[in-house]
Protein backbone atom coordinates (compact mmCIF):
# COMPACT_ATOMS: atom_id res chain seq x y z
CA UNK A 1 0.00 0.00 0.00
CA UNK A 2 2.37 2.74 0.68
CA UNK A 3 4.07 2.13 -2.86
CA UNK A 4 0.67 2.49 -4.54
CA UNK A 5 0.79 5.29 -2.67
CA UNK A 6 3.17 6.83 -3.36
CA UNK A 7 3.25 6.11 -6.82
CA UNK A 8 -0.47 7.31 -6.72
CA UNK A 9 1.16 11.08 -5.69
CA UNK A 10 4.14 10.89 -8.10
CA UNK A 11 1.18 10.45 -10.77
CA UNK A 12 -1.02 12.97 -9.23
CA UNK A 13 2.05 15.41 -8.72
CA UNK A 14 4.09 15.03 -12.42
CA UNK A 15 2.72 18.26 -13.68
CA UNK A 16 3.29 20.58 -11.52
CA UNK A 17 7.41 18.89 -10.81
CA UNK A 18 7.29 19.63 -15.12
CA UNK A 19 6.20 22.85 -15.45
CA UNK A 20 8.07 23.93 -11.92
CA UNK A 21 10.54 21.53 -11.11
CA UNK A 22 12.30 21.97 -7.30
CA UNK A 23 15.37 23.80 -7.43
CA UNK A 24 17.59 24.00 -4.54
CA UNK A 25 17.34 26.59 -2.21
CA UNK A 26 21.01 27.87 -2.25
CA UNK A 27 21.46 27.86 -6.08
CA UNK A 28 18.56 27.26 -8.07
CA UNK A 29 20.36 24.20 -9.45
CA UNK A 30 18.03 21.04 -10.00
CA UNK A 31 17.08 18.84 -7.47
CA UNK A 32 14.98 15.90 -6.36
CA UNK A 33 12.65 17.23 -3.44
CA UNK A 34 12.11 21.24 -2.87
CA UNK A 35 13.37 22.67 -0.07
CA UNK A 36 16.45 20.50 -0.12
CA UNK A 37 19.91 21.64 -1.17
CA UNK A 38 22.13 20.12 -3.93
CA UNK A 39 25.42 18.61 -3.47
CA UNK A 40 27.98 21.53 -4.28
CA UNK A 41 25.72 23.40 -1.43
CA UNK A 42 25.16 21.08 1.71
CA UNK A 43 28.62 20.91 2.65
CA UNK A 44 28.77 24.49 2.64
CA UNK A 45 26.05 24.94 5.58
CA UNK A 46 26.93 24.52 9.25
CA UNK A 47 24.30 23.50 11.53
CA UNK A 48 24.64 24.82 15.07
CA UNK A 49 25.00 21.98 17.37
CA UNK A 50 25.50 21.87 20.95
CA UNK A 51 27.72 22.35 22.94
CA UNK A 52 26.59 25.75 23.57
CA UNK A 53 26.02 28.36 25.62
CA UNK A 54 22.96 28.14 27.54
CA UNK A 55 21.88 31.52 27.16
CA UNK A 56 23.92 33.00 23.58
CA UNK A 57 23.19 29.26 21.80
CA UNK A 58 27.40 30.32 20.67
CA UNK A 59 28.84 26.67 19.98
CA UNK A 60 31.69 25.72 22.50
CA UNK A 61 34.59 23.85 20.78
CA UNK A 62 33.96 20.56 23.26
CA UNK A 63 31.79 20.02 25.92
CA UNK A 64 32.07 22.32 28.91
CA UNK A 65 29.71 20.92 31.49
CA UNK A 66 26.45 21.86 32.03
CA UNK A 67 25.79 25.52 33.11
CA UNK A 68 29.10 26.34 31.44
CA UNK A 69 28.94 30.26 30.26
CA UNK A 70 29.99 31.77 27.48
CA UNK A 71 32.54 35.12 28.13
CA UNK A 72 29.80 37.17 26.49
CA UNK A 73 27.11 36.02 28.52
CA UNK A 74 28.98 36.73 31.91
CA UNK A 75 30.77 40.05 30.90
CA UNK A 76 27.75 41.31 29.17
CA UNK A 77 24.18 39.44 30.42
CA UNK A 78 21.52 39.98 27.94
CA UNK A 79 18.08 41.28 28.66
CA UNK A 80 16.75 37.94 26.96
CA UNK A 81 17.09 35.01 28.66
CA UNK A 82 18.13 32.51 25.79
CA UNK A 83 19.12 32.74 22.23
CA UNK A 84 19.57 29.89 19.52
CA UNK A 85 20.26 30.49 16.14
CA UNK A 86 19.86 27.28 13.08
CA UNK A 87 22.79 27.86 11.44
CA UNK A 88 26.02 30.08 10.94
CA UNK A 89 25.68 32.69 8.75
CA UNK A 90 28.43 32.02 6.01
CA UNK A 91 28.09 30.14 2.52
CA UNK A 92 25.13 29.00 1.61
CA UNK A 93 23.26 30.85 5.10
CA UNK A 94 24.82 33.99 4.17
CA UNK A 95 23.30 33.81 0.22
CA UNK A 96 19.81 32.47 1.16
CA UNK A 97 19.11 35.25 4.02
CA UNK A 98 20.62 37.81 1.04
CA UNK A 99 18.14 36.34 -1.27
CA UNK A 100 15.15 36.44 1.32
CA UNK A 101 15.89 40.17 1.87
CA UNK A 102 16.69 42.08 -0.71
CA UNK A 103 15.95 39.43 -3.77
CA UNK A 104 11.68 38.94 -2.85
CA UNK A 105 12.73 35.11 -2.34
CA UNK A 106 9.52 34.76 0.28
CA UNK A 107 9.85 30.82 -1.30
CA UNK A 108 12.63 30.61 1.46
CA UNK A 109 11.17 31.39 4.49
CA UNK A 110 8.80 28.33 4.77
CA UNK A 111 12.49 26.14 4.30
CA UNK A 112 14.39 28.25 6.58
CA UNK A 113 11.73 28.07 9.27
CA UNK A 114 11.49 24.48 9.63
CA UNK A 115 15.53 24.93 10.53
CA UNK A 116 14.52 27.22 12.94
CA UNK A 117 12.28 24.88 14.18
CA UNK A 118 15.05 22.35 15.16
CA UNK A 119 16.91 25.11 17.02
CA UNK A 120 13.99 26.37 19.18
CA UNK A 121 13.48 22.99 20.07
CA UNK A 122 13.95 23.97 24.01
CA UNK A 123 12.09 27.05 23.73
CA UNK A 124 8.83 26.13 22.08
CA UNK A 125 7.35 24.04 24.88
CA UNK A 126 7.64 27.44 27.08
CA UNK A 127 6.70 29.91 24.20
CA UNK A 128 2.91 31.44 24.23
CA UNK A 129 3.61 34.07 21.59
CA UNK A 130 5.49 34.49 18.36
CA UNK A 131 6.91 37.58 17.44
CA UNK A 132 8.92 39.34 14.65
CA UNK A 133 11.90 42.33 14.73
CA UNK A 134 10.03 44.54 12.88
CA UNK A 135 10.77 46.93 9.96
CA UNK A 136 9.76 50.66 9.77
CA UNK A 137 6.57 51.20 7.90
CA UNK A 138 8.91 53.06 5.41
CA UNK A 139 11.12 50.75 5.17
CA UNK A 140 8.11 48.20 4.67
CA UNK A 141 6.67 50.15 1.70
CA UNK A 142 9.75 50.48 0.03
CA UNK A 143 11.05 46.77 0.52
CA UNK A 144 7.39 45.29 0.75
CA UNK A 145 7.92 43.05 3.38
CA UNK A 146 9.34 42.24 6.33
CA UNK A 147 11.90 39.02 6.33
CA UNK A 148 12.07 38.45 9.76
CA UNK A 149 7.72 38.39 9.80
CA UNK A 150 7.64 35.96 6.65
CA UNK A 151 10.12 33.47 8.92
CA UNK A 152 7.79 34.53 12.51
CA UNK A 153 4.74 33.46 10.43
CA UNK A 154 6.17 30.04 8.98
CA UNK A 155 7.44 29.05 12.27
CA UNK A 156 4.52 29.80 13.89
CA UNK A 157 2.18 27.92 11.36
CA UNK A 158 4.75 24.54 11.74
CA UNK A 159 4.41 25.28 16.09
CA UNK A 160 1.36 26.08 16.45
CA UNK A 161 2.08 29.42 18.30
CA UNK A 162 0.40 32.41 18.62
CA UNK A 163 1.58 34.85 15.67
CA UNK A 164 1.69 38.76 16.72
CA UNK A 165 3.32 40.71 13.85
CA UNK A 166 2.10 44.11 15.40
CA UNK A 167 2.48 43.58 18.68
CA UNK A 168 5.63 45.27 18.44
CA UNK A 169 6.54 47.83 16.54
CA UNK A 170 9.87 50.50 15.16
CA UNK A 171 9.04 53.93 15.48
CA UNK A 172 11.90 55.16 13.68
CA UNK A 173 14.08 54.54 10.83
CA UNK A 174 17.06 53.33 12.15
CA UNK A 175 20.83 53.36 10.18
CA UNK A 176 21.81 50.14 8.55
CA UNK A 177 23.83 47.87 11.11
CA UNK A 178 26.57 47.71 8.38
CA UNK A 179 29.78 49.03 9.22
CA UNK A 180 29.08 49.86 12.86
CA UNK A 181 30.52 48.94 15.85
CA UNK A 182 28.58 47.13 19.00
CA UNK A 183 28.44 50.64 20.93
CA UNK A 184 27.28 52.45 17.90
CA UNK A 185 25.06 49.70 16.76
CA UNK A 186 23.72 49.81 20.23
CA UNK A 187 22.76 53.06 19.86
CA UNK A 188 21.31 53.10 16.94
CA UNK A 189 18.34 50.91 17.84
CA UNK A 190 18.11 52.90 21.57
CA UNK A 191 14.36 53.28 21.78
CA UNK A 192 13.75 52.09 18.52
CA UNK A 193 10.92 50.00 19.25
CA UNK A 194 7.36 50.68 21.11
CA UNK A 195 5.05 48.40 22.13
CA UNK A 196 0.88 49.83 21.10
CA UNK A 197 -1.49 49.34 23.77
CA UNK A 198 -3.16 46.48 21.66
CA UNK A 199 0.21 44.83 22.28
CA UNK A 200 0.11 45.73 25.71
CA UNK A 201 -2.75 43.66 26.26
CA UNK A 202 -2.16 41.02 24.15
CA UNK A 203 1.56 40.50 25.40
CA UNK A 204 1.27 40.98 29.39
CA UNK A 205 2.21 38.21 31.45
CA UNK A 206 3.49 35.96 28.12
CA UNK A 207 6.87 34.08 26.99
CA UNK A 208 7.40 35.70 24.03
CA UNK A 209 10.14 34.25 20.96
CA UNK A 210 11.35 36.64 18.84
CA UNK A 211 12.70 36.37 15.27
CA UNK A 212 15.07 37.76 13.51
CA UNK A 213 16.61 36.78 10.42
CA UNK A 214 20.52 36.56 11.61
CA UNK A 215 22.00 37.10 15.01
CA UNK A 216 25.68 39.35 14.73
CA UNK A 217 25.99 41.65 17.94
CA UNK A 218 22.95 40.98 19.52
CA UNK A 219 21.60 44.83 19.54
CA UNK A 220 19.01 44.82 17.55
CA UNK A 221 17.20 41.95 19.64
CA UNK A 222 18.30 43.45 22.89
CA UNK A 223 16.81 46.76 22.32
CA UNK A 224 13.36 44.78 20.99
CA UNK A 225 13.39 42.77 24.27
CA UNK A 226 13.83 45.32 26.87
CA UNK A 227 11.14 46.96 24.80
CA UNK A 228 8.61 43.63 25.30
CA UNK A 229 9.97 43.63 28.63
CA UNK A 230 8.97 47.26 29.66
CA UNK A 231 5.65 46.45 28.18
CA UNK A 232 5.09 43.65 30.71
CA UNK A 233 6.19 40.63 29.02
CA UNK A 234 7.41 37.99 31.34
CA UNK A 235 10.26 37.04 29.15
CA UNK A 236 12.15 36.56 25.98
CA UNK A 237 13.52 34.42 23.67
CA UNK A 238 15.88 35.24 20.64
CA UNK A 239 15.47 32.76 17.57
CA UNK A 240 17.43 33.91 14.23
CA UNK A 241 18.25 31.78 10.87
CA UNK A 242 21.20 32.48 11.53
CA UNK A 243 24.20 33.97 13.57
CA UNK A 244 27.61 35.17 12.58
CA UNK A 245 30.32 33.57 14.32
CA UNK A 246 33.48 35.17 14.90
CA UNK A 247 35.44 32.40 13.69
CA UNK A 248 33.67 33.09 10.49
CA UNK A 249 34.43 36.63 9.59
CA UNK A 250 37.54 39.00 10.37
CA UNK A 251 35.38 41.98 10.71
CA UNK A 252 31.96 43.07 10.68
CA UNK A 253 32.24 44.80 7.80
CA UNK A 254 31.87 41.51 6.21
CA UNK A 255 28.14 41.41 7.14
CA UNK A 256 25.67 42.21 5.43
CA UNK A 257 22.45 42.54 7.48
Amino acid sequence: MGFLRQAGIAIRDWPVRLLFPPACLGCRNLVTAPGTLCAACWPGLRFIERPWCPVMGTPFPHDMGDGFLSGEAIANPPPFARARSAVAYRGVAGRMVQALKFSDRTDLAPWMARWMVRAAVELIPDADVVVPVPLHRRRFFHRRFNQSAELARAFARLTGLDYQPTALLRRRVTRQQVGLGARERQENVRGAFYVPPAGERILKGKRVILIDDVFTTGATVAAATRTLKRAGVREVDVLTFARALKEDFASEEAIII
